[in-house]
This record gives structure tokens, sequence and C-alpha cells, in this order.
């Protein structure tokens, strides 16, 4: 059909083109695949009053989301704040910071409700009874609750390390959740031979091209918000690596539709962990090739990745665009959570520590400008990896229920404040 939307699928290394079918990877040579759109009809529909129009989530850009039909699964997920962070950026020494806060994001407080509601409504289209996930935490909660409300079948297979509140946010849904010995990059080999052994729809393998899309849509919330123009800065959290290319790609999508205000000039930055920086050291060392991380060692366990699947892509992106990938220990990961708490509320997950600390750190370096705009992407909830706090807070002691216990904890108010709270 001429006007089809999503025409089909292209390897990213050779370029053949596949039809759209559960695939992954290119049989010739084994390269990544990834949708193809005719924007010509895309264009056709989708303008800024027709975005505007329409409810505030991540279908208000269905047009560039790989589906055929109306959406199934997780109609409400997605438009989350754009949060103008002044105090933050004022503790930074920066003039225009932002945060997208995904934290809040339905149903899981992570960006992976987007992905996920993509990929399952494929599976949907696909005819898929049974979906599943390898998972590092956020995804697996996402998969076990998306699934859930759409009557799928789930399996969630995990590291056996993981967060005690990532473990049970997937329980609770009914999934059957599979925890594995070993570090993620052996989870997601055995999830690649269930998903072919089974011929089960899991998001990200045989449903990943697809998957990935979802993430565009954050890309399109951040430009949209921001008045229909892109920051000059973007920092992001790096796992597998997708996140950060799929945001950029909306940046290029809205552009080449002719949907913002000038052309796309943000340079892209990347942040890791330093007990699993595959990506990060790719850039750092200006080397043509990842090497992966054998053995993961960081509080970040959702960023904790050894071999990403999207690793050369994301440093190649980082490069082109002028930007750079740094990244943190555990005790700046801490310092930022604490941040980001502290100046704007914002209770984030480990991974958002990562992205904050490295935010710090580019700027103290000179590689994000001061002057600029800069979007920092908050990926998940704090309240799923407590434990990283623990022992980094200040122990409570308990008082009893009197004002002289309260004035020896704290300090006796001074008098004109006593004063004025009896007026």
């Amino acid at each position: 059909m001429a006007d089809e939307l999503v025409q089909g699928m292209k390897c990213r290394l050779c370029g053949k083109l596949y039809p759209k079918e559960p695939l992954n990877f290119c049989t010739d040579d084994f390269g990544p695949l990834e949708v193809v759109y005719n924007y010509e009809a895309v264009a056709k529909t989708l303008t800024r009053s027709a975005i505007q129009s329409r409810p505030n989530t991540i279908w208000r850009y269905r047009e560039l989301m790989p589906i055929d039909g109306e959406p199934t699964v997780g109609i409400h997920v997605g438009g989350t704040p754009l949060v103008k962070a002044d105090r933050l950026a004022k503790a930074l020494g920066i003039k225009e910071l932002y945060i997208k806060n995904d934290a809040v994001n339905h149903p899981t407080l992570s960006f992976k409700d987007r992905v996920v509601a993509v990929a399952l409504s494929k599976a949907v289209e696909f005819g898929f009874t049974t979906v599943g996930c390898a998972s590092t935490g956020n995804l697996a909660g996402s998969v076990a609750a998306n699934a859930s409300a759409a009557g799928l079948e789930s399996y969630v297979l995990i590291p056996d390390n993981l967060e005690q509140g990532k473990v049970l946010g997937a329980q609770i849904y009914g999934a059957k959740v599979v925890a594995v010995t070993g570090n993620y990059d052996q989870v997601n080999r055995l999830c690649s031979q269930i998903a072919f052994r089974y011929g089960w729809g899991f998001v990200n393998v045989n449903l990943r091209p697809f998957y990935a899309e979802g993430s565009k849509s954050m890309g399109f919330e951040i430009a949209e918000a921001l008045g229909w123009r892109t920051p000059d800065h973007v920092v992001v959290p790096m796992a597998g690596g997708s996140l950060i290319g799929k945001i950029y790609k909306a940046f290029k999508e809205f552009e080449l539709l002719g949907l913002l205000n000038g052309p796309v000039q943000t340079k892209m930055f990347g942040a890791q962990a330093t007990g699993c920086n595959p990506i990060t050291n790719t850039v750092k060392t200006e080397a043509n090739k990842v090497r992966p991380v054998r053995n993961p060692n960081t509080i970040a366990k959702s960023l904790a990745i050894g071999d990403p699947a999207d690793g050369f892509f994301a440093s190649k992106l980082m490069r082109e665009t002028g930007g750079w990938a740094e990244d943190v220990d555990d005790d700046s990961i801490i310092d930022g959570m604490k941040l980001l708490a502290e100046t704007e509320g914002i209770f984030t997950e480990t991974a958002g520590g990562v992205t904050l600390a490295v935010t710090k750190k580019l700027i103290e370096q000179g590689k994000i400008n001061r002057d600029g705009s800069t979007v920092i992407c908050i990926t998940g909830n704090g309240l799923k990896t407590q434990e990283a706090l623990l022992g980094h807070m200040p122990k409570l002691t308990a008082i009893s229920p009197t004002l002289v216990d309260f004035e020896a904890l704290v300090g006796a108010a001074p008098a004109a404040e006593l004063a004025d709270a009896t007026v």
C-alpha cells in the first residue's frame, strides 16, 4: 500500500530490507534491524495541530510509532513532565536546565513503559499470547504490568542480584519471574534461545526493532515541551545504548517533517557507571569497537549491561554530534541522587544519580556549555533502588513527645520566630 506508514525494516549495517516481522537481526551480517517509515505519508497527518489535539501520551505521535492499527497496550503511557530545574541549574552553575522526569511514568515509574507499550501492542498485532523479556529491573516490572493489563502471559528473566523493589515490582503482576545466576548478558542470551525455541514474543529480542522505537517518544515530548525546538545538550543514561540514539532520531524526524522551528544542533552526551562503562570507554579512548565489560560492578544495576547491543551506534552518535561520554563511581552516584532530591524534589533511582553526576562532571570539564540549554533524562524512580542509600543517610534519633526534647534535638527557635508563630 503506497501510503502505508510503516514500510518494513532494514539492516543498520548493510541496508538490506525486511518485511514487518518478529526478527531483530539481519540474516546476512547479523546487523540490528530498524523500522522504516514512509515520511511523505506521515507528513500528511502528523502536524503540530494534530499532535496538540490528541491526549498527552506517546500515542499523540502515533504515525511515528511502528504499529499498523490502534494501540492496544499502554494507552496512558508517556506525557511526563519536562521540569525547568532552576535550583539545580544554580547549584551546577549553568543557565538553562530541564529534567525530563520519567520517574513518574505510567504505570511502573520508568521510561521502559514507553518501549513496552509499543512492543506489546506490536506483539498483539503479530498474534503472540506469551511475551517476555531479559531485564536489569525496570523492564521486568513494565512487561509484567502491561502484559497483565493486556491479558498476556509473561515470562520475566532477571539476574539473581537485583534490588528487591524491582523483583517485587514484577512479581506483583502475576508474571513468571525467573532469577538466573549470572549477569544481564548471560540472561539475555538465554532469552534469545527461549524466544526462538518457544515462539514467544520477547520485547528486547525478536520484538526489539519495534520496542526500541518507543524511546523516540521521549525525544518528541522534549522538543514539543521546549516550544518545537531541541536543546543544545541532552544527557542520557546508557545501558544497551539504544535510548540516546532514539532520542536523537526523534529530533531528526521532527526536523524532517518540518515540525521544528530550526535545525537540530543538539550535542548528545552519554552517562555510565565506572563499574560498567563499555560505551563511555569506547568514546574516551576513541576506539572503533566496543570492548565488553565481563563482570559489571556498580550499584547502578539497571545500567549494568557489559555487552551493549547498541554500543557502537551510541558511541558513533556522540562523536558525530560533538557530544561526549563520561562515567562516575558509586559515591558520585549517591551524591547525584541526593542533589537532585534536595534541589528539585525528584527521587531518582541509581541510573538518575549516574546521569546527574555525569552532567556535573561534563560541565566542570567544559564539555557542556554553561550558557546553553541542557536536558537531563531521568529514567526511573528512586523507590525502586532504596538499598543503594542504606548507610548514606543520617540515622534517626527518636525523642519523647515533648517540646523540651524537640528543642534539645534541633535547637530552640529564635524569639522572633516564636513571636511570629503566635500571631
